[in-house]
């Protein structure tokens, strides 16, 4: 059984191990913390450590260094969130003000969590499929084109070009605007979905040819509203870390590149009473990602709970990347409700 003195040993080699790249041994633990006893007996907790499987020797070396299990224990009892400094708050604050809409929002927070944490980051965004339809909007691009914007409760946006089966006027794209209004406007995204699949699918009638082809266009991006999506910045950066990492990066590029993989893993995270959560190594195993850690934090948005964090070697500063994440989700989350109380 691990001592209480044991688990702080445990601490001072998770923080020296990420600190210096290096195995952590006794010598340097005592030179380094002020445990107030001697080499051999920080030897002897460290022994105990090693039959815990917290801790493992990478070579033949006196030195260790933590395993996925250790981590796992320093972030569930040992890990303290460092405050993040004034300029990185101010730094927060300045790159997410005044964006330009939802999209850009998301774009910022990865880029302003990607440069605290020099680690690839993460940010589901808010699910829409709870969200009401608030707007329909038709511009005329030429006499037989449109553009079809939709807007939500949520904040989405959608655009979409439509190519209609026969030229219109101004007055037949006003009456096409009603019509369209009075099916969705005010309709959750399911609901607006099925009363256009129910005008679809009702006998066609030659005067409602281009309201049908609105009808499908607008179907499929109210399904895209339904889909989870996911931004990330900073993947280059596991180049630049490539050392850190046991085996190939390659899976983690793969992830990247698909984002399905990383979205189940992010949505499956069990967070604590903060909303803050850690998938450490070998847990990430069922999704190809054993390499690799995530930590998260929730963050409101108008329609429910989604996730932003950080994807990086096992061997990261958990406590600060943990803080970084938190601060930029609050943010996040104020702005959000800054923008909803404003609509």
């Amino acid at each position: 059984m691990v001592t209480e003195r044991g688990l702080q040993v445990l601490r001072a080699i998770v923080q020296d191990y990420v600190e210096t790249h290096e195995p952590v041994g006794s010598r340097s633990i005592v030179d380094r913390h002020s445990f107030g006893v001697s080499a051999a007996t920080i030897r002897n907790d460290m022994a105990l450590l090693e039959d815990e499987e917290l801790i493992t020797a990478p070579h033949t070396s006196s030195g260790r260094v933590p395993t996925d299990k250790g981590y796992r224990v320093f972030v569930n009892h040992l890990a303290q969130l460092r405050p993040l400094s004034s300029a990185q708050r101010s730094a927060i604050e300045s790159f997410l003000g005044e964006p330009a809409d939802l999209d850009d929002l998301m774009v910022r927070t990865v880029r302003v969590l990607t440069q605290l944490t020099g680690q690839v980051a993460l940010a589901q965004y808010p699910s829409f499929a709870r969200a009401h339809v608030t707007h329909v909007e038709l511009v005329a691009l030429a006499p037989n084109r449109l553009l079809i914007v939709l807007v939500t409760d949520a904040g989405g946006v959608s655009q979409r070009m439509a190519v209609l089966p026969e030229a219109i006027d101004d007055a037949d794209m006003g009456v096409l605007r009603a019509r369209l209004s009075a099916l969705i406007t005010g309709q959750g995204i399911g609901e607006a979905s099925d009363r256009l699949q129910a005008l679809l699918a009702a006998e066609e009638k030659p005067q409602d040819a281009v309201l049908r082809t609105l009808a499908g266009v607008v179907v499929d991006e109210l399904g895209g509203f339904r889909q989870e999506r996911l931004v990330m910045a900073g993947a280059a950066t596991l180049a630049r870390r490539e050392q850190d990492f046991r085996g190939s990066i390659h899976p983690l590029l793969e992830a990247i590149e698909e984002q399905v993989t990383l979205l189940r893993l992010m949505s499956e995270m069990v967070t604590d009473e903060h909303g803050l959560a850690a998938s450490i190594g070998t847990e990430n195993a069922p999704f190809g990602l054993g390499e690799a850690s995530i930590v998260a934090s929730n963050y409101a948005a108008p329609s429910g709970t989604a996730r932003v964090g950080v994807m990086g070697p096992t061997r990261m500063d958990y406590p600060s990347n943990l803080a970084a994440a938190r601060a930029v989700a609050r943010y996040l989350s104020r702005m959000l409700d800054e923008d909803e109380a404003g609509r």
